[in-house]
């Protein structure tokens, strides 16, 4: 694992959302999944991706790493919203002050639109979205629930995944291509690293929920109609 971990230090990011500690001695791949109670097919699936590898490995994905997938996810979300986010903001109050420019307030409005698309977003998937596969996963291991909205499907799920970093790719082109620089470079350069990290993270995030978690619940809901 340690290894792994040279090799790509963002991987050290995929460990937290795992709730992995950062600390992994010299166990192995396979020791640390065991550990955590996570499948080495999921585990490796997910290092891929931070590896630049788009496709998803050959894995049979169990209903039981539904409840590792959306834990990940969660963590994510925390993350973005916690940290990155925050970072973000920082940063664009800190280049407006030393670059106060139409083009910059242009920045600050595009990421406050931002802020408020990926929160109505991520807030939509914990409080409706992971419920409803929860109660899912439930049913099909025979649990009793209750609250389960029968209407609901994750084809709405599928059509309310707008892509949330498009706006990130926007704000990224105004700072390359159109905001003169003045006295801002140190924090300009920090304020598109900032992005560059979470359109990256996201795009490993968006990956796993179309083609990982989607899939896998469809597969859910037709068993349980077929039930």
């Amino acid at each position: 694992m340690q290894e792994i971990i040279f090799q790509n230090h963002y991987i050290l990011l995929m460990l937290e959302h795992f709730g992995i500690s950062l600390v992994v001695y010299d166990k192995t791949i396979k020791e640390l999944c065991d550990e955590n109670q996570i499948s080495t097919g999921v585990f490796l699936a997910f290092a891929n991706l931070y590896n630049g590898v788009k496709y998803t490995p050959e894995h049979d994905y169990d209903y039981d790493d539904l409840q590792t997938i959306i834990r990940y996810l969660k963590n994510c979300h925390v993350y973005y919203l916690k940290e990155k986010c925050p970072k973000i903001e920082h940063y664009i109050r800190l280049m407006c002050e030393q670059n106060d420019q139409p083009e910059t307030q242009m920045v600050k409005s595009f990421f406050k639109d931002y802020l408020n698309e990926i929160t109505e977003h991520l807030n939509y998937e914990d409080e409706i979205v992971f419920p409803y596969i929860i109660d899912l996963y439930q049913k099909i291991k025979g649990q009793v629930t209750a609250g389960t909205d029968n209407n609901y499907s994750v084809t709405e799920y599928k059509e309310h995944h707008n892509d949330i970093e498009e706006k990130l790719n926007d704000i990224k082109n105004i700072l390359i291509r159109y905001l003169p620089q003045k006295e801002d470079p140190v924090i300009r350069r920090k304020l598109l690293f900032s992005l560059f990290e979470m359109e990256s993270d996201l795009n490993v995030h968006s990956h796993i929920e179309d083609s990982i978690l989607i899939p896998l619940v469809e597969k859910m809901e037709r068993q349980l109609q077929q039930i």
